[in-house]
């Protein structure tokens, strides 16, 4: 086969797209993306385009066929099997040069089926196998796709599993009710439904015992439950009443804690716990069931999202003094905070800084410490960096603290930085 340049060597150019270095045949290119369909529906001008792209298009408010400039004037997205299973032969025969197939989308379910499902799982005269076995189903199809999960949610899904998860809160929890526990951390929770669930501390106990169950699956799901109510509520005596819950803490720190890799489990659980150490009454109870060590212990792990609200913790926590004291007393917290200092993002940058700087006004031997790790060297590129004004206002505070702690032949050079 001919050599084939780089797409950005060619903008513009149909002739020269490629991947894994075979050229895609120009009919397989959706047009507005450039890039092999995935998924080709057909609009009503006839032409084709890949699902994700032309959905967007009609999203940001077109009302035009992107190839031709005619209306639509039926906004239907028909797939085309066709030539799907056209690109999929395709990449096929093209395996062996590194072209992975494409899979068969899922169609979204219909809203007459999802309409007929949640009536089964919540009619009281069905069986008990009835009901699980819709409520399955469901779940499956929430799991399959977003449109899916908007459907179920515009089909009153949510009251429906609100009220499947917390018919009885006083027994021990069924399959019904665990399903329906799984599908609401799917679907999420409206602020009336927060409002709902907070009012009542016999639900949000019901949830707290959860994420001690012996599925970390459950006390996952539980986990994201909580953080929903916490961050969808206003009231600050509701959230402060969450807080106070005993196992609250431990349980989702038991959730960071959990010795295998599992990513959704430190994104649910490092949510939940910045959720609740934002009401300030409670972030000695946070520090007291071992926070601290399992965000540092957890640091180098998360992903950018969550090592945003990681480092916000740490944060928030080294505001009290118990909780400078349990992140002072780890030996990697001062060395991983000046390590990525830079390397996250701005948000992150701003939560690093803040964390060294109540770290260092402790003692002379913290301040040793994050000038052994390097930090004289991340704040003086912090300053001169293209980051907030909050952070360098931050870094420039961490200098003037560190004076007396810089090396002697570096005190004249620095000297301009220190404020």
């Amino acid at each position: 086969k001919k050599s084939l340049k780089k797409k950005e060597d060619m903008p513009g150019s149909l002739e020269q797209l490629d991947v894994a270095g075979v050229e895609i045949p120009y009919h397989f290119r959706c047009p507005i993306s450039l890039e092999l369909m995935r998924d080709p529906v057909t609009v009503c001008t006839g032409q084709t385009y890949d699902r994700s792209s032309i959905e967007s298009w009609i999203v940001t408010g077109n009302t035009t066929c992107p190839a031709t400039r005619t209306r639509l004037t039926d906004l239907a997205l028909i797939p085309n099997h066709t030539l799907r299973r056209l690109i999929q032969d395709w990449c096929v025969a093209n395996h062996a040069s590194g072209v992975e197939r494409i899979p068969t989308p899922k169609q979204p379910a219909e809203p007459v089926l999802i309409r007929n499902l949640l009536n089964r799982a919540s009619s009281g005269s069905a069986s008990f196998c009835s009901r699980i076995s819709a409520v399955r189903r469901l779940r499956g199809l929430a799991r399959d796709s977003e449109k899916n999960r908007s459907a179920i949610a515009s089909s009153d899904g949510r009251r429906v599993f609100v009220s499947l998860l917390f018919a009885d809160v006083s027994s021990e929890p069924s399959e019904l009710n665990l399903e329906s526990l799984a599908i609401i951390s799917m679907l999420g929770l409206s602020e009336q439904d927060c409002l709902y669930l907070a009012s009542d501390l016999d639900r949000v106990k019901y949830l707290v015992n959860l994420l001690s169950h012996s599925s970390i699956d459950v006390r996952i799901n539980s986990a994201a439950a909580i953080e929903m109510i916490v961050a969808g509520v206003r009231s600050s005596d509701l959230r402060a009443q969450i807080g106070s819950l005993d196992g609250v803490f431990e349980g989702i720190v038991g959730i960071l804690n959990y010795p295998l890799a599992n990513p959704h489990a430190l994104k649910i659980g490092i949510k939940a716990l910045f959720a609740l150490c934002l009401a300030k009454q409670h972030r000695h109870v946070a520090v007291s069931a071992g926070a601290a060590g399992s965000i540092i212990n957890r640091l180098a792990e998360f992903e950018k999202c969550e090592a945003e609200k990681a480092l916000a913790t740490v944060e928030l926590l080294c505001r009290i003094p118990d909780g400078r004291a349990a992140f002072a007393s780890h030996p990697l917290t001062i060395p991983l905070l000046v390590k990525i200092i830079l390397k996250i993002s701005d948000r992150a940058t701003e939560y690093a800084s803040g964390a060294l700087l109540s770290l260092c006004t402790m003692s002379d031997q913290t301040q040793a410490e994050a000038v052994a790790a390097g930090v004289l060297n991340q704040l003086i590129l912090l300053v001169q960096s293209d980051c907030t004004e909050r952070a360098k206002r931050k870094a420039q505070m961490l200098l003037k603290l560190l004076r007396n702690s810089w090396p002697q032949d570096d005190f004249e050079y620095h000297d301009d930085f220190g404020g």
